[in-house]
């Protein structure tokens, strides 16, 4: 209960952000009450943003739905059906043809295990700035700059944390602000330097504004690795 302010975005400041774009201007006029929300919770959000490396959302959903309902506890509460995430031993000790039944390869199971292994000292990270939580994440193999991203995004609500490393994210920001599907990285933190400070939540809106590039190739391809 002590941490439901921050989870609904109370320790949040949408007014320290500045429009510089007339799209983002618009999407924001259109989102008005959104707020970047803080969990709290450092491995909370860090196994569902290793999960999700270099797989569909489907995919990296539906591993975390089978692992926490086989594994987790029971949610407290009177709503049945409910479940909490496991423990960090529990995560230790799940077999390996459990994380291959759940589509989760050897790579990310792995990464995985090593956090789990440290974590306390993950979740230490919540009271540090973000940049610094990302670079004590990033010491742990198999995390990189796109996971510890996705991670302070949730966990510390962090408006400037850009994820970089994201397949479609950079094609999307330069698309919608100069026209550009094919803006990489590098560009992208050059579009979105105007908004330093709050570079994550000028992404946000973005996404919010419907202005995405046509697909012209056919999505990833789904491949359950626990059918083989």
């Amino acid at each position: 209960m002590d941490g439901l302010p921050a989870l609904l975005g109370g320790g949040d400041e949408p007014d320290a952000f500045v429009p510089r774009h007339r799209l983002v201007a618009l999407a924001r006029h259109r989102r008005p009450g959104l707020r970047l929300t803080r969990t709290g919770l450092v491995l909370e959000s860090l196994i569902p943003s290793i999960l999700e490396q270099k797989v569909t959302t489907d995919e990296a959903y539906r591993a975390w739905r089978l692992l926490v309902r086989k594994y987790g506890e029971p949610a407290p509460g009177p709503t049945p059906g409910l479940s909490v995430m496991p423990e960090p031993r529990t995560w230790a000790l799940i077999p390996s043809w459990e994380w291959h039944r759940a589509g989760v390869d050897d790579k990310r199971a792995s990464t995985i295990v090593r956090a789990v292994r440290v974590a306390r000292r993950l979740e230490e990270a919540i009271t540090m700035a973000p940049e610094q939580a990302q670079r004590r994440l990033e010491v742990i193999p198999g995390i990189g700059p796109w996971t510890s991203a996705e991670t302070v995004q949730r966990s510390h609500g962090a408006p400037d944390a850009v994820t970089v490393g994201d397949l479609h994210l950079p094609g999307i920001v330069g698309y919608a602000l100069v026209g550009d599907r094919d803006t990489d990285d590098a560009a992208m933190l050059e579009l979105l330097a105007p908004y330093a400070g709050q570079r994550h939540r000028a992404a946000r809106l973005i996404m919010l504004s419907g202005r995405i590039p046509p697909r012209r190739k056919p999505k990833m391809p789904r491949v359950d690795i626990g059918l083989l």
